[in-house]
């Protein structure tokens, strides 16, 4: 069918994207708004149907290869004891099989992309006319090119998304803010995801890396769901105020902020369109389904949404059937990964000690032999299957 395709977005979605349609026989441009890949970041997880994708294109080998070594996931209280620990095969533990740093993946990802897709970065797209034969797009630096589809897959935020389906009432605020940014390791560092809740309303985490340093992340509630735009000191100011005084490593994460340049911080929606389409112009990843941190999912829901919407628009001559389908066979899996359990997230969060004690209980208990021996009795055999089933599709032009 068509044969141009400009791709918004340089992080998962657009390089799982990117990839499919190449191999389908498609030209690819992918811009990014950034001078060049975002290569930092947080753990991320890949599970379900993704690790099958991952594997058809042939590098899950080299995600194995960059694994950060997390041990699991431990609870600590403010003198660093533990409450309750999930080792990685344990139920509860929010550390999975395939674990890596964001900007690894990214890497792997853009890589493992055929020659001839195109990389632009340090652009990004100012104006989408659609006139019905194909879509004229104007980028922030005043060029003008035509391509015959366009793919947003430029994130939470994604400012693609509205010039596609309009600004609209997709993004439902969770209510919290979080944090991410890297740290050095120090000796008494260990190869567990630490999860430390404080009674002042934070929620801290430092997690290990590949790259001996340490993974930071500092969460909290707040009713702002629209900041203003803030610079590296003012995040360093609002982090370093909260941290202070905290307990456990808060005042060693709070001095070490003073050197760094990396800091993510900003309010946690979930993006739930009520349309991935309009025209020929396209949702995929965080800008038509982010579920957020709190279900694990976005990686996974990133890299099988955009298989399937690849694969789909080669397996259609008409790119709105193509867009139906994947919209089809993909929307009700992305909503059900999208659901919280109820009081979710604030039931996370203190603002007193007894409710840090509590959660703190509640983390030993479900780590406890008992509780683990009555769980794994509605666990099939231990076996993570897939609960998405990859639809089929005819084998690759290259």
């Amino acid at each position: 069918m068509t044969a141009r395709v400009l791709v918004s977005g340089a992080s998962v979605a657009g390089p799982v994207t990117a990839y499919w349609l190449a191999k389908r026989g498609f030209e690819v441009t992918v811009v990014e708004r950034n001078d060049d890949l975002r290569l930092g970041g947080q753990n991320i997880d890949i599970t379900d149907a993704a690790r099958d994708i991952v594997e058809m294109m042939g590098v899950r080998g080299a995600i194995e290869e960059q694994h950060t070594g997390e041990k699991g996931l431990r609870f600590v209280d403010k003198d660093g004891e533990t409450a309750g620990s999930f080792p990685v095969d344990k139920k509860g533990s929010l550390t999975r099989e395939i674990e890596i740093l964001r900007g690894d993946l990214v890497k792997i990802l853009v890589e493992a992309n055929p020659q001839g897709v195109d990389y632009r970065f340090g652009n990004s797209i100012e104006k989408l006319d659609d006139n019905g034969e194909d879509v004229s797009v104007t980028f922030a630096d005043g060029s003008q090119e035509n391509f015959d589809l366009v793919i947003a897959a430029d994130g939470m935020n994604s400012a693609t998304r509205r010039l596609v389906i309009g600004k609209g009432d997709h993004e439902d605020y969770l209510g919290c803010w979080s944090s991410y940014f890297t740290i050095p390791r120090y000796d008494r560092d260990n190869d567990w995801w630490n999860w430390y809740t404080a009674s002042n309303g934070i929620i801290a985490f430092l997690r290990p890396d590949n790259d001996g340093t340490i993974r930071a992340s500092v969460n909290f509630l707040n009713d702002d769901d629209d900041p203003d735009r803030m610079s590296l000191s003012d995040k360093k100011e609002i982090l370093t105020e909260r941290l202070r005084g905290a307990g456990w490593e808060c005042d060693r994460i709070a001095d070490d902020l003073v050197d760094v340049d990396d800091i993510f911080l900003g309010p946690l929606h979930q993006i739930k369109a009520g349309r991935w389409s309009r025209g020929r112009c396209a949702l995929t990843g965080d800008a038509a389904y982010c579920p957020t941190p709190y279900t694990g999912m976005g990686t996974t829901l990133a890299i099988i949404g955009s298989y399937i919407l690849a694969n789909e628009i080669a397996g259609h001559d008409d790119h709105e059937k193509a867009f139906a389908e994947y919209e089809r066979k993909f929307r009700p899996f992305a909503e059900k990964s999208q659901k919280l359990w109820p009081g979710v997230p604030d039931l996370a969060y203190a603002e007193s000690d007894l409710k840090v004690h509590l959660i703190n209980l509640g983390a030993g208990l479900a780590a406890s032999t008992p509780v683990q021996k009555f769980i794994s009795l509605f666990d099939d055999e231990g076996e993570d299957k897939n609960e998405f089933e990859l639809p089929q599709y005819e084998p690759e032009n290259a």
